[in-house]
């Protein structure tokens, strides 16, 4: 008799914590990425901008438009449709993207004095508020001699992103895992193999999801059927820390980086 009893006591116990497991996964809450912990690998990005020509690869989107300022037709994503390039002065430049009109994308790009660092200033209006990247670059090649001084190719040294761009929030049940920024975008997303739409993302990415382990998951994302990006986020045993590696599909860059907590 008490043998029985004590054996219903430890099935309940393990019936207990396993259903608090669940419902407490390591993944739930915020989040931020710590760039100082980025380590980046992708090709060097390489600007052409000579006699009012422009033309560039590895950037925000590769192109090649006249350097007059004006807005030029461009290959269509939901992103943008149109860019522009502005030539500041001798080390500063100005790229604009837009869609259907509307600014999506402004890029400043300023090539240090000796020639040798270009400093990238990125203005993300497709959320609710501006997000801000700030991209720091070495030169790896020099470009003409008479082109402008963006012009050569350039390796990325390290990102910083504005707080309201580098926070997120999330949720991993037994059967779903979801994301949420503060701006807006969002997903929910069931580990079945199938594709969920981003809320609020004008590029109208799809995420799939899956489960790797108890503190593993990783999260396809496709832009006109095509895997655009794949994140795989591990749950460290301290609780506060997230492990995630990015590899973008698009542009064959890769990143790894660490994310804390937000209590």
């Amino acid at each position: 008799m008490c043998g029985c009893l004590l054996m219903k006591k430890l099935l309940l116990l393990l019936l207990f914590s396993c259903g608090t497991c669940l419902a407490q996964s390591p993944f739930d809450g915020s989040w931020s990425i710590q760039s100082d912990s980025a380590e980046l690998t992708q090709k060097p990005t390489e600007y052409v901008l000579a006699n009012e020509s422009f033309s560039c690869s590895g950037c925000i989107a590769d192109v090649r438009i006249k350097a007059d300022g004006q807005d030029q037709k461009i290959e269509a994503t939901g992103y943008w449709d149109t860019a522009s390039v502005k030539i500041v002065d001798v080390h500063t430049v100005e790229i604009t993207m837009k869609k259907s009109g509307r600014t999506m994308f402004t890029e400043t790009d300023t090539v240090s004095p000796d020639g040798g660092t270009l400093t990238q200033i990125l203005k993300d209006d497709t959320e609710a508020q501006t997000v801000t990247i700030e991209t720091v670059y070495r030169r790896v090649e020099q470009g003409s001699a008479s082109g402008h001084a963006l012009s050569g190719s350039w390796a990325v040294i390290k990102i910083n992103r504005s707080k309201n761009g580098r926070t997120v929030r999330y949720k991993c049940t037994a059967d779903e895992f979801s994301a949420e920024t503060p701006l807006g975008e969002r997903f929910t997303a069931k580990f079945d193999g199938e594709d969920y739409p981003v809320i609020d993302d004008p590029g109208h990415s799809m995420v799939s999801v899956r489960r790797m382990g108890p503190t593993e998951v990783e999260v396809t994302t496709r832009r006109n059927g095509k895997v655009a990006g794949i994140l795989h986020l591990t749950a460290e045993g301290d609780g506060e820390t997230l492990r995630a590696s990015f590899e973008n599909k698009e542009t064959g860059a890769t990143a790894t980086y660490q994310m804390q907590r937000v209590h």
